[in-house]
């Protein structure tokens, strides 16, 4: 269907008749008329009818132009909606977040910028390098990472720890009781584990906290998404860690219980700008309101 015939339907609709349309339009009334046919024809209905010195519609015709109203009256909005959307300023921010970080706790560390007027959000996950290459292409405002970048990295970044939290760790009621939460951290050798994947920077802190203390986890699960690794404890796969930062909101939500906290185990975020992003004034109201949390 050719919606410029559409169109010119419409509008003689909306005019009464060829006449008027063709003044409305500034054509000649053959041209208009010939328009319309070839939308009937596209049809295969008749969508006028004389009625008088006017034109009326046919059953046909009523239900084109219902759509064609619809259709038309909300294209004769849309100037108004690029002008208003190309006249309002946008805060936009590109964040990247690398694999296995907490969610909630990267949540909590963007909380402050989340009220700005006229805010563009825009989140990608990934592997920290490739991250870190679009941080230096520019394409990214800002990374937050479990670790710094390596010092022989030949990318110029600069790098912010921003959060130490202590890790907490949580399971569904069916697991979590209080004879486990008393031989905490033993426990942890008996009851089922979900654990971050070894690429993630929080679990080599794990390994080397829970080999410090000779428990050897009974691991049912490793999870690159730390969301996902939640939810799945959530329906009683097992136990896991998680930063305290933001936890408390996350085990109400999904009912979990406080198994213990693991003492001498933190995790580490660290934001991560190029020259760019030096002087982004979101980026630098995350990282001043990280420091005022004492992060």
């Amino acid at each position: 269907m050719n919606y410029r015939h559409l169109y010119y339907f419409w509008v003689v609709t909306k005019e009464g008749g060829f006449a008027r349309a063709a003044e409305r339009l500034g054509m000649a009334i053959q041209t208009i008329s010939a328009q319309v046919k070839a939308l009937e024809q596209d049809l295969g209905h008749q969508l006028l009818k004389p009625e008088g010195r006017r034109v009326a519609l046919t059953d046909a015709g009523q239900a084109v132009f219902a759509r064609a109203e619809a259709i038309f009256q909300l294209g004769e909005s849309i100037p108004e909606a690029a002008a208003q959307a190309a006249s309002a300023p946008v805060a936009r921010l590109a964040v990247g977040m690398s694999d296995g970080l907490s969610k909630l706790a990267t949540h909590a560390l963007l909380r402050p910028i989340l009220g700005t007027p006229a805010l563009k959000l825009v989140c990608h996950e990934g592997e920290v390098e490739e991250l870190m290459a679009e941080l230096a292409l520019h394409r990214l405002d800002l990374v937050l990472a479990g670790q710094p970048p390596a010092q022989n990295s030949s990318l110029r970044l600069n790098s912010d720890r921003i959060m130490v939290s202590p890790v907490d760790w949580y399971g569904p009621a069916s697991l979590v009781r209080k004879a486990h939460t008393e031989a905490f951290p033993a426990c942890l050798a008996e009851l089922p584990v979900l654990l971050p994947t070894p690429h993630s920077a929080l679990r080599g802190h794990i390994d080397r906290w829970l080999e410090a203390r000779q428990i050897t986890p009974r691991t049912v699960g490793e999870f690159e998404d730390s969301a996902l690794l939640s939810l799945f404890a959530a329906q009683g796969m097992g136990v896991f860690p998680a930063a305290a930062l933001g936890a408390d909101a996350m085990a109400a939500s999904l009912r979990l219980r406080l198994l213990g906290r693991s003492e001498g185990l933190y995790e580490e975020i660290y934001a991560l700008r190029s020259r760019r992003g030096l002087h982004h004034p979101l980026v630098l109201q995350i990282l001043n309101a990280a420091q005022g949390t004492g992060s």
